[in-house]
């Protein structure tokens, strides 16, 4: 359930995917988001945090979203921190994918009428492309 009943659309290549993806461990992952820094940003940010239950202190699950040019790139890890080191050993588990927002909606999946809270515009300029989620004030090239 998420919060403010709000979902999401994201366009993923194919729906193929999903059975390319092996177990996966049911420990809750610890979250990363990597700039997320816009009023957007912050809000896609509480979207996907609510997806997740929060985790025990011992789990070894790193869930992170890193938005990168408006492209959240998703990427599952375990880690390892082995005794007398001060380092910590990442582990890709898989999978890995990009996400691209593309509309967020008040309201539940099954509810065809619901309002949209934020839509991405069809065109834009070609010269400069803002960039929505983050503040940098970087321009993609």
């Amino acid at each position: 359930i998420l919060e403010d009943c709000t979902h999401t659309h994201t366009h993923t290549p194919s729906s193929a995917i999903c059975a390319q993806v092996g177990t996966v461990s049911e420990a809750y992952p610890h979250l990363v988001f990597d700039a997320f820094t816009s009023a957007l940003g912050t809000r896609v940010q509480n979207i996907l945090k609510h997806l997740f239950p929060v985790p025990k202190d011992d789990s070894k699950r790193v869930v992170t979203f890193a938005n990168r040019a408006d492209y959240i790139s998703f990427r599952h890890h375990t880690y390892v921190m082995p005794k007398g080191s001060k380092s910590v050993e990442l582990t890709e588990c898989g999978p890995r994918f990009e996400l691209k927002l593309y509309q967020i909606r008040l309201g539940t999946m099954d509810q065809a009428h619901a309002e949209n809270e934020w839509t991405l515009r069809s065109y834009t300029r070609s010269a400069k492309k803002q960039r929505l989620a983050s503040e940098d004030g970087a321009v993609a090239s």
